[in-house]
């Protein structure tokens, strides 16, 4: 097949690709990842490309205006290549996943836990090494040298079971002699069961270091933690590279169907993580052979990608994955770069839509052990909410969609520096304040910061309950843009940040979906919202969100302030919760099979309950008697 030469600027890179091939998957095997939130079905249009030279086939698209085609540009996903290309992608039209945060101390993405969540399990973490002086065989002792090795660990520690494997014992014999019968152990749960992960010449058993990562649909989050003395070494947050074939699990799951759309997807999100263990070990000078397990927590569809497995059935009816319970498997058969022997443990999930991030979640919260009726809200992509106390447990899931974390929406970005995050509207000459993270100039609008900011449009008379701005009202902030009225919430150099009316309307959504999915799980248990002594707000928020203006939008009930609390990644902190104790390991299992997921379409009142969110705050204005706008 003929094959084309296709450079990229900025980036000066350059893929060689078959004639008929598109633009967007080009730029995908030169290492370029752009914005296509619908998977590359053209409907999104945030794969905006300039072609600068060459021969292209573009199929119409009413996302490209009349002006934009004059200066070259397509949608990546629906230009197929026909001669040699130069290519210019404009910032807007980028993933973003150039940008990784880098967090030294926890507290930066976890807040102060509750009361709950205090630490209460014993110290005994997935994979331990222990270095052992063994005595040397003799005409009184004889026994092999796995039995030996087996003598001396017990010795040390109370092991029933305890297994290794062949790659193993074919070495044992010589490296216990050249290493003078001085070796150290590495020991991994496995199923119930200790493996001998790996053993080592001399004394290494001080350097023993493991990965908890949260798999989130739109960002990956990994800690590098010290597995002897707990310790947190580094964080990093980057954006999951499969958004680049669908915002959502649906698209995704649809993606994976395609010829080879599975492996695609498999790459994406293991090329993400692997990026992040480089980047940590590299800080800290560690090597990779130390590092002797991970721990991943992530929704149904996640971890199927994760572990290449075919997440076809978790969206045809009944809606059945192929595993919510995943075994212990070698880190390196998902294709993870950490000890070639190393351990991979991923947190058990309840069903499709409620996974193993939500397990994590409640693991690290406390609210399974507390009396207290407690609802927990995990705000992201995937909406998942929880409800219950230490005697019982029912979940639920609704699709919010990437808005809350900067994605599908303009100006949209991840709470890193450079995002607004904080909004402040003066209310009689209408004048605007924001603050961004790091007390940088704004690059773009974060999910703390939309809320702020559609708080203020509300409070204001900006726009009007149905999300609509408001045009009577002079504002000089308010023009017409592509995609129709948008406000002019800071200026760039390049290109200025805005909101858009479609914005509006995603946010509108997503905020509606979590708000009913809660209302609807707490009707069906037989309560009101007033019984609930606590609410435990997740997410990739971090500590900027206000829950003031969230309630004043819809998007929280309208409760006593004083029993919100924001817990942060949960799921990143129940992942490393697990990675130090095997026994927090046996309680996120208990809490998965404890846990009664509840199917939301099956409720008659569920689509009413959603369309009366769809205001702000809500249609209903007694269910907000706090909020005055």
């Amino acid at each position: 097949m003929e094959k084309f030469k296709v450079t990229f600027y900025p980036d000066n890179k350059v893929a060689e690709v078959d004639k008929g091939s598109t633009i967007l998957s080009s730029a995908i095997s030169a290492g370029i990842y752009l914005n296509s939130s619908c998977g590359g079905d053209g409907v999104c249009g945030r794969c905006k490309v300039i072609v600068k030279k060459g021969s292209v086939y573009a199929q119409p698209s009413g996302r490209i205006s009349q002006e934009e085609r004059k200066k070259g540009y397509v949608l990546a996903c629906l230009a197929t290549i026909e001669s040699d290309l130069e290519v210019e992608i404009p910032a807007e039209s980028r993933l973003g996943l150039d940008r990784i945060s880098v967090y030294t101390k926890t507290e930066e993405i976890e807040t102060v836990k509750p009361a709950e969540s205090e630490d209460i399990f014993i110290h005994s973490p997935l994979a331990t090494k222990l270095f052992l002086e063994l005595p040397q065989p003799d005409q009184a002792d004889r026994i092999s040298d796995l039995e030996r090795l087996y003598r001396g660990i017990c010795k040390i520690k109370d092991i029933q079971i305890m297994q290794t494997g062949l790659a193993n014992i074919r070495g044992l014999g010589e490296l216990l002699r050249l290493s003078d019968w001085k070796v150290t152990v590495t020991l991994g749960n496995r199923n119930g069961t200790t493996e001998i992960v790996l053993v080592e010449p001399q004394d290494t058993s001080l350097k023993n270091y493991g990965i908890a990562f949260d798999i989130g649909t739109t960002t990956l989050s990994g800690q590098l933690v010290d597995l002897n003395n707990k310790k947190v070494l580094g964080t990093r947050i980057t954006y999951n590279r499969q958004a680049t074939f669908g915002a959502d699990v649906i698209s995704r799951i649809i993606y994976a169907q395609k010829e080879d759309g599975l492996g695609v997807l498999h790459h994406a999100v293991i090329d993400g993580m692997n990026m992040i263990i480089v980047d940590l070990i590299s800080e800290h000078g560690i090597n990779l052979s130390d590092v002797t397990c991970c721990v991943c927590a992530g929704n149904t569809t996640m971890i199927h990608l994760l572990l290449k497995v075919d997440p076809t059935f978790i969206r045809r009816d009944p809606y059945v994955p192929t595993a919510n319970f995943v075994p212990v498997v070698r880190a390196a058969e998902a294709g993870l770069r950490i000890n070639p022997r190393g351990l991979l443990f991923c947190v058990s999930g309840i069903s499709s839509y409620v996974g193993g991030d939500v397990t994590a979640g409640v693991l690290s919260s406390g609210m399974y052990k507390t009396e207290k009726l407690t609802l927990f809200i995990d705000i992201g992509t995937n909406g998942e909410i929880v409800l219950g106390n230490k005697d019982w447990l029912i979940c639920a899931a609704a699709s919010a969609g990437p808005a809350f974390e900067g994605s599908g929406v303009a100006c949209g970005m991840r709470a890193v520096n450079g995002a607004i995050q904080r909004v402040s509207i003066n209310p009689k000459d209408l004048s605007l304040k924001c603050d961004t993270i790091g007390n940088v100039p704004p690059s773009g609008i974060c999910g703390s910061g939309y809320i702020d900011l559609l708080a203020e449009l509300l409070k204001t008379g900006i726009i009007d309950k149905n999300g609509k701005f408001n045009t009577n009202k002079a504002n000089t902030r308010i023009r017409d843009g592509e995609q129709g009225k948008e406000f002019v919430v800071a200026n760039k150099k390049d290109s200025d940040i805005v909101i858009t009316e479609a914005d509006i309307e995603n946010i509108k959504r997503a905020k509606a979906a979590i708000f009913s999915a809660a209302s609807v799980l707490v009707r069906h248990m037989g309560l009101e919202f007033s019984a609930i002594e606590q609410i435990f707000i997740a997410g990739g928020f971090g500590t900027y969100l206000d829950i003031e203006k969230s309630i004043t939008i819809g998007l929280l009930p309208d409760l006593d302030r004083k029993k919100f609390s924001f817990i942060g990644n949960s799921s990143l902190a129940g992942s490393r919760e697990i990675l130090l104790s095997s026994d927090a390991l046996q309680k996120s299992q208990d809490i998965a099979k404890k846990m009664t997921y509840f199917e939301l379409s099956t409720d008659a009142t569920y689509m009413d309950e959603y369309v009366a969110a769809l205001f702000f705050p809500h249609t209903d204005s007694n269910r907000f008697a706090s909020v005055k706008i």
